[in-house]
């Protein structure tokens, strides 16, 4: 075994059986690759000089490394940035009203209540349930003829007898007649924003919806 050897091998056992860290766990970072690789240098045996191919190889590893750890920082200032653009974006939807995939929604009394009916396919025939919180039917609007695409929904909060109901979660219920039979559809009804809660560590940013709940801001589909 020549002297680079015996000092790298002196070098590796000492950092081996280092104290562990109290910090961060122990790696062999770009630091301790360097030094390695300056030990070698300085103890090779003049006899028996290193290959220039075996130096080239250490220093493409070591500039590998530190690539990787500086483009490691990059990226971590790149994702804290996004998240804070992201968070500002999201508080500033408070008071606001937004649409989300759903089919229950709150209502205000005296106010309209609005949303959409997603229609694959022209339809002879669309029709809207509205059913109270305890699951009874209050109000049914027929849509008619409808050709495919998003349908606007407007409902006055008035039941079928024409009197104003009052603040409260609603169901909707959109349906189509589609091949002679009635199918269901996707509808986005809109909601109060309340409040956010911003992600952290990468966690996703949510809003506190009136009526629905906690939704992804991801899943928002249209800001109003």
């Amino acid at each position: 075994m020549d002297i680079a050897t015996n000092e790298l091998s002196s070098v590796l056992e000492q950092y081996s059986r280092a104290p562990e860290p109290t910090g961060p766990s122990k790696e062999l970072g770009k630091d301790e690759f360097l030094k390695l690789l300056v030990t070698q240098m300085e103890n090779q045996n003049p006899l028996e000089p290193q290959d220039n191919g075996e130096f080239i190889a250490q220093l493409a590893q070591f500039s590998s490394l530190e690539g990787i750890d500086n483009l490691n920082d990059t990226m971590g200032g790149f994702v804290s940035s996004y998240q804070s653009n992201l968070a500002l974006e999201a508080t500033a939807l408070v008071g606001r009203q937004v649409q989300v995939q759903t089919d229950t929604a709150w209502l205000n009394q005296g106010e309209l209540f609005t949303g959409v009916a997603q229609l694959p396919v022209s339809s002879p025939s669309v029709a809207i349930a509205i059913h109270d919180e305890s699951g009874q039917l209050v109000r049914n609007i027929n849509l008619g003829s409808q050709t495919a695409g998003d349908i606007s929904l407007a409902w006055d909060g008035l039941n079928n007898d024409g009197v104003s109901l009052p603040s409260g979660k609603y169901t909707v219920q959109a349906e189509a007649q589609i091949d002679g039979k009635q199918q269901s559809l996707n509808t986005l009804l809109g909601a109060n924003v309340n409040s956010v809660t911003l992600g952290t560590n990468g966690g996703t940013t949510t809003l506190n919806l009136a009526g629905i709940g906690k939704v992804d801001l991801k899943d928002v589909q249209t800001i109003q």
